[in-house]
């Protein structure tokens, strides 16, 4: 299967020490509130996911959740989490670190949209 979402090594670091910080952690890629199109790292819970959201998948354990409405713009491309230097200007818990999380994305091949990871969705 194909993943639809991965993270490089230097998202994982910082994931990993925002969990040793935080706990738990989740993702919500944002739909142009505050930062743009900025992915959002949350604790576990601290955002609310409803019937909106859609799970794409995990990185390092970590649900990485995207508005319904948005994955329309973007089913068609794989993801890769990422850091680089720098405050965003959004409530992400990297913040303080000075860095922040970043998208990079590129066109599925034909190949890869017939065996991709299935997606979830918020269970009541």
């Amino acid at each position: 299967m194909i993943k639809r979402i991965e993270s490089t090594d230097k998202a994982n670091e910082l994931i990993a020490q925002l969990k040793d910080r935080n706990g738990d952690l989740m993702f919500h890629q944002s739909g142009g509130c505050c930062d743009g199109s900025q992915p959002m790292c949350f604790a576990l819970g601290d955002f609310k996911v409803g019937q909106s959201d859609v799970c794409l998948g995990t990185v390092e354990n970590c649900k990485f959740w995207m508005s319904k409405d948005q994955f329309e713009y973007w089913k068609h491309t794989h993801l890769t989490l990422d850091v680089v230097e720098g405050r965003g200007a959004s409530f992400s818990l990297e913040i303080p670190y000075g860095k922040r999380f970043i998208i990079h994305s590129r066109l599925f091949t034909e190949e890869e949209t017939t065996n991709l990871e299935p997606l979830t969705y918020l269970e009541d």
